[in-house]
Formats: structure tokens, sequence, C-alpha cells
């Protein structure tokens, strides 16, 4: 269980590293020159590509949850017991918390960067959102964002499923998922990825970092509940 748990810890840190390192570098370094479309095209490439290569390396040690909603996805579809869940909990946050500290750390490094002005690829609503979406509606897309990635997740691991490409579907699943989401909310569906960058730049993103805890987990439980509606447990668990 512990080598359960460090996967999902090491494997939470490496996705914020990574793909929030690409959002901030788009975003707050300006490397997208100037194009919005090609940041948002660039940072949902990275969360994919990333989550991607994690499947096919923690995948056979934790499952690669990596993201509290689809440990909450699991939970309710019975696929993990509710201790499990917990330390699978502990593991992500304390991850995300890593990988958002090492990546400010790296930043720090740099002349150019100022914590106030390129920020760490937080996530946010009015604002603080590219198309000042409300709260309402930041809240209703990470339900629907969220829950469309764990439905297609909770499938593409059942019995039925064919694991061999189960990596595949999921990092392209998390990319479209990025697209549309990024000019919304800069894309949550990951309560540990939103929280770790939060606390780190604190301020407004930490105020509203409540919704991209709470709308995902929500998200997950829907997902899980359409999933034992749609397919039978006998069959796919």
């Amino acid at each position: 269980m512990s080598r359960k748990f460090f996967a999902e810890l090491l494997g939470t840190a490496v996705l914020v590293f990574f793909a929030v390192g690409t959002a901030t570098l788009m975003f707050g370094f300006k490397f997208d020159g100037g194009s919005v479309a090609a940041g948002v095209v660039a940072t949902a490439l990275t969360f994919g590509l990333v989550l991607m290569g994690l499947v096919y390396a923690i995948g056979p040690i934790s499952g690669c949850h990596v993201n509290p909603a689809v440990t909450i996805g699991a939970l309710f579809a019975r696929r993990i017991s509710v201790g499990e869940a917990l330390g699978y909990w502990v593991a992500q946050f304390s991850g995300g918390i890593l990988g958002a500290l090492l990546l400010w750390a790296v930043f720090q490094q740099s002349p150019l960067y100022h914590k106030a002005s390129q920020g760490l690829g937080t996530d946010g609503y009015g604002s603080a959102s590219l198309i000042h979406i409300s709260q309402g509606g930041a809240f209703l897309a990470e339900v629907i964002l969220t829950a469309l990635f764990v439905f297609v997740i909770l499938g593409v691991t059942s019995k039925v499923a064919n694991a061999a490409v189960a990596g595949l579907v999921i990092g392209l699943t998390l990319t479209v998922i990025h697209l549309v989401g990024i000019p919304i909310t800069g894309t949550s569906v990951n309560p540990a990825r939103s929280l770790g960058p939060a606390l780190v730049v604190g301020g407004q993103a930490l105020s509203q970092v409540w919704l991209f805890i709470v709308a995902p987990l929500v998200g997950g439980i829907v997902a899980a509940v359409l999933h034992r509606v749609l397919y039978p447990a006998s069959e796919v668990d």
C-alpha cells in the first residue's frame, strides 16, 4: 500500500510540475507569442501527454489516479475502499503541493519571474478567467468537464476494456477537456492540481480554490453514478 501512496504522490507532483509549468510559461511568461490559442493548445497537450506517460509508468502500481476526483469516482464505483481513498487523497494533495513548490523554486531563479505577475498557472473565475466566467458558470463547467473525464477513465479501466490503449485514451481526453476548459476557468478537474499552485500564489487564487476542490469532486461522483447506471457492475468491474 505504501508503494501505491508514493506512486500517487510522485505522479501528482510530476503532473503539476510539468503541466502547470507549461501553463505558467505560456500565460505568465507570455511564451504563447501573444496568441492565446497557441498557449491553450500547448498547455492542453502537455497535460494530456504527461498524464498519458504516467498512466503507463505508475498505472500498474496505483492505477495512476493522481487526482482526488478520479479517486472519489473509483470509490463511488466501488473499486477501492474508503481507507485506500483517504490514503490516495493525502498522497495526491501532498504531491500537488510538492510539485508546485518545486516549480516555484525553479522559476524563482529567473530574474523575469515575479509571483504577482507571472503567477503559477492557477485556476479562477471572474477576473481570473479568460472569459470572465461567473462563479456559478465556473462550478458547472468544472462539474461537467470532470464528470466526462472520470467517466471515460472508469470506462477504459473496466474489465471489458482494452488496457493497452487506456493511457492513450485518458491522455487525449484530458487534452480535449483542457482545450475547452482553459479559456473558461484555466481547467482544474483535479483538486490537487489546483490547491498546490493556489497555496504558493495566495491572494485571489487561494480565495477561489474551494470551487476547484468541490466542483471536481462533485463531477467525480456524477461520473461514478452514470457509470453504475449505464454499465452492469458484474460485466465491467
